[in-house]
């Protein structure tokens, strides 16, 4: 079924949903992988939605082990992005809210038994959570769409079963931190420690909220950190869900806290504390910019930062152009558009650029937009007024720039934040729709004639997350993995999330890498012991 291809587009681990999942969409349907059969966009309505079955249980913050108010007592709403309307209240963290919350975290740092718990015991605990997270898959995707907006579909049978599958590879590589003994000139045995760096601050976004979670989260606990994490004020809901599952699974009071709050405010205060080891941030490239500089101006604690992305998909005159066609559709519309990974420049050999565009065009105008409660809907709303406001905008600046609107370029149903899938061709390097990371449902399709001069151009970006290239030739792949610069490069493929691979960006994109062993590196200390050997047996 079409459903089940979303396990081999994007992470290839799953290789079957978990038995708790609804049942899967029937023939007709069409979920990120090859349709079975046609549906037109104009067949769902997003003016009756549909009630999530899940109720709003955790709205406060998360410190110590406990759910508390904000210490000013404030709430800001939460909203639901298919109609505008509030769905929670949820306590308004600030800097006192930190404050308690880093409070916590030192003392369980400090004087508390996760870093000093057997390594063993740690990683129980995290499998523990993983088993709760699938108990509980149904609800946290209801949770996940309706604060966010992607669809239910992609939240149960990928982005849950995922954070679960995440959760388990760093609960795998918790007692496998170990150091090295060293050789050394002299009569000295050296040996290197690798100890958890302390208190971790963490940030997360909006677009993949709970995924996230587990990419800052799992490796600092794995390493016997403890954290304070704060959750982007647009989504809230479900981390702090899956927050009291952890101490549910165990987890002792401290280890995990989590405050909700706005950026300047919250954010700002985290990325700053004196207290904080460590800073770890997904988000913009100018938000990024900023809690590099608080960290700095602070004590010096090291960051790590998985920024903006304006990748180029490259479709060479020798790739099987209806798979391409398919990847690139996906590249760019998954998750609404709303995915820093996008293939947002898509460049076509300009001797298969018509025939692209043509059936780039035909699958755009297919794409299922509606209410992401509804089985088959492909696309859901975009997060909110602002970025709902901000991708039209960018699509005027197409159409003046005289770029040509194959399909889409307006808001789709009259609530809500929903846009159509829109496709511009005859796209120019030198328009802001290729050049700025637009973070919505907005495909760009140029043209370029040979191999040195896509290198060139797609490298010709501030940016450097993600790339795809697709290919029949080996020589023609393996030049352009090795000439692009970017942190990712997927061939004859897209997505491609596996907890084990390394994810991260060149240039603006970022400093560092999340998942796999690398992110590791990113919360612990290396401590080097020298110790004198007087009479060294093998002398």
């Amino acid at each position: 079924m079409a459903a089940r291809r979303i396990y081999s587009l994007l992470s290839r681990v799953l290789s079957s949903p978990p038995a708790s999942l609804s049942p899967l969409p029937t023939p007709g349907s069409c979920i990120y992988g090859k349709r079975i059969s046609t549906r037109f966009s104009t067949s769902t309505t997003v003016e009756e939605l549909i009630a999530p079955p899940v109720e709003i249980t955790y709205t406060k913050n998360l410190i110590n082990g406990h759910f508390v108010d904000a210490a000013s007592g404030k709430t800001f709403p939460t909203y639901d992005p298919r109609s505008g309307e509030v769905i929670a209240h949820v306590a308004e963290g600030n800097a006192e809210d930190i404050d308690r919350a880093v409070s916590a975290a030192r003392k369980a740092f400090d004087e508390g038994p996760w870093p000093k718990m057997t390594a063993y015991e740690r990683s129980r605990i995290m499998l523990r959570f993983a088993d709760l997270i699938e108990k509980h898959n149904d609800e946290i995707a209801a949770l996940e769409a309706w604060d966010n907006g992607k669809t239910y579909e992609q939240a149960a049978m990928l982005e849950i079963p995922m954070l679960a599958r995440l959760f388990r590879y760093y609960a795998g590589w918790a007692d496998k931190i170990h150091g090295l003994t060293v050789p050394a000139d002299g009569n000295y045995h050296v040996q290197t420690l690798h100890e958890p760096i302390g208190v971790a601050g963490q940030i997360i976004p909006w677009n993949f909220p709970l995924l996230m979670f587990a990419w800052k989260v799992g490796p600092a606990l794995a390493c016997g950190n403890t954290t304070v994490l704060k959750t982007a004020e647009q989504t809230p809901l479900s981390a702090l869900y899956v927050g009291k599952l952890f101490h549910e699974a165990g987890l002792p009071p401290g280890v995990l806290n989590i405050v909700s709050g706005y950026g300047p405010t919250a954010g700002a205060a985290l990325a700053s504390h004196m207290d904080v080891d460590k800073v770890a941030f997904t988000g913009s490239t100018g938000t990024g910019k900023i809690v590099l500089e608080l960290a700095a101006r602070s004590n010096l604690k090291p960051v790590t930062l998985e920024l903006g992305g304006k990748s180029p998909f490259i479709v060479c005159d020798d790739a099987d152009i209806d798979k391409a066609v398919e990847f690139a559709h996906f590249a760019l519309f998954f998750n609404q558009g709303q995915c820093c990974a996008a293939g947002s420049r898509t460049y076509v050999h300009e001797s298969v650029y018509e025939e692209f565009v043509a059936k780039a065009k035909e699958l755009a105008m297919r794409r299922v937009v509606g209410d992401p409660f509804k089985t088959g809907v492909e696309q859901g709303p975009q997060i909110d007024s602002e970025q709902f406001k901000r991708i039209l905008k960018y699509i005027r600046s197409g159409i003046e720039s005289n770029a040509t609107l194959e399909c889409g370029g307006e808001r789709f149903g009259s609530k809500g934040y929903f846009i159509q899938p829109t496709v511009f061709s005859n796209v120019k390097d030198d328009m802001l729709i290729a050049q700025d990371e637009i973070f919505g449902p907005v495909q760009s399709i140029l043209k370029f004639k040979d191999i040195d001069e896509v290198i060139r151009r797609a490298n010709a970006t501030r940016y450097g997350l993600t790339a795809g290239v697709f290919t029949k030739n080996i020589d023609t792949a393996n030049t352009l993995t090795r000439a692009l610069r970017a942190g990712t490069v997927w061939v004859n493929c897209f997505n491609v999330f596996d907890a084990a691979v390394p994810y991260g960006g060149y240039k603006m994109s970022g400093i560092g890498r999340e998942k796999g062993i690398y992110s590791l590196t990113n919360y612990l200390e290396v401590k080097a012991v020298v110790t004198p050997l007087e009479n060294p047996a093998w002398l």
